[in-house]
């Protein structure tokens, strides 16, 4: 029974802990832009950017040869 006494009274502190974290990131401004993280989604970013992949494979001549291909990075 004293452990359950002990577990309510760690889970009141914590609750304080983070009540005190949302009213302080509430005074610092973090909650003030409602708008742009909405409006940021629709606007695509710049041109897709191309990667290089090498694939290694033997040859003829019995080396390995790089050979190198783009491919579109999703």
């Amino acid at each position: 029974m004293m452990i359950l006494y002990f577990l309510i009274g760690c889970s009141i502190v914590m609750a304080l802990i983070f009540l005190a974290a949302f009213f302080w990131s509430l005074k610092d401004g973090q909650q003030d832009d409602m708008v742009t993280p909405g409006i940021r989604v629709l606007f695509d970013d710049d041109s897709p950017k191309v990667a290089e992949t090498e694939s290694r494979e033997v040859g003829k001549s019995g080396r390995r040869e790089v050979r190198k291909s783009e491919s579109p990075k999703v």
